[in-house]
């Protein structure tokens, strides 16, 4: 069985509020990144008292109020489905604060958290403020939605970012990792994927493998599945007729995203 590979695990936590997945450092290899999938019927509430953790509370699908203290954010979210590949709102929440996610339709929503101690302002992340990247060629392609990057200062840790890439395509490849503390070559972070397909039945592959091959795992990924990336390179496969949807959280001791090729494969890049 599979370290890495996370299946959906529905747990009714309260009335109309569903845990689909969580991973946390008590249950899994990660450190520095946590994560949530919850679905909420209209009317259902989710709330959180964070402690030495920040949060950015991403609206994956359907409409949801927030509020956190005195911040209120009413009927945000801009999609019924992932694959309609427009951005979506989010809401960074900081730590040791609360917060509360009520479903105003049916909703799923993504909470990505990482260690905090620095207390920074509650912010509404919208939709138009997402960077929108079209990255790769020829059988790399895909689009990108950058949700917390690096160059936007509003957390501590999270990086958070979504990826849709396109039948009979590779993502996250060639193959890059960043396990090492190693600046200005490379950054440390931890990462989570969150995959969707279209259609559902489908499945894409992905790798996590180190070096020295201390790990080295290829999963078949289905719809609603986690994999854990706690190092190593970790590249996403495709197959024809079916569209891949995937959401990224990263964290480390460092809040920069510096991302090491592997070698052998470093090569694609310079096609002609």
């Amino acid at each position: 069985m599979s370290k890495l590979l996370r299946k959906p695990n529905t747990i009714q936590s309260a009335p109309g509020v569903t845990i689909v997945q969580e991973v946390t450092s008590e249950n899994s290899p990660l450190e520095y990144v946590g994560f949530k999938v919850v679905d909420l019927t209209p009317g259902a509430k989710y709330t959180e008292n964070l402690s030495k953790v920040e949060c950015c509370i991403v609206a994956l699908t359907g409409k949801i109020n927030v509020s956190a203290g005195e911040e209120v954010f009413d009927n945000i979210g801009t999609r019924e489905s992932v694959f309609e590949k427009k951005p979506t709102d989010s809401v960074y929440v900081s730590n040791d604060r609360s917060f509360e996610v009520e479903g105003v339709t049916q909703a799923r929503v993504a909470l990505c958290y990482s260690p905090s101690n620095n207390q920074l302002p509650t912010k509404l992340i919208k939709a138009e403020e997402n960077g929108i990247e079209n990255r790769g060629k020829y059988s790399n392609k895909r689009l990108v939605h950058n949700i917390l990057p690096d160059s936007n200062p509003s957390a501590n840790s999270l990086l958070v970012v979504e990826v849709f890439t396109e039948s009979g395509n590779w993502s996250s490849y060639p193959p890059h990792k960043h396990d090492q503390d190693n600046l200005p070559h490379e950054s440390f972070l931890e990462e989570s994927y969150y995959h969707e397909m279209n259609p559902q039945q489908g499945f894409v592959f992905q790798r996590v493998y180190t070096d020295d091959r201390s790990i080295d795992e290829t999963m078949a990924v289905e719809h609603g599945d986690v994999v854990l990336v706690p190092a190593g390179y970790h590249p996403v496969g495709v197959p024809d007729g079916y569209e891949s949807y995937y959401l990224n959280v990263m964290a480390g001791p460092t809040r920069i995203w510096k991302f090491h090729n592997e070698p052998a494969h470093e090569w694609i890049l310079n096609r002609k």
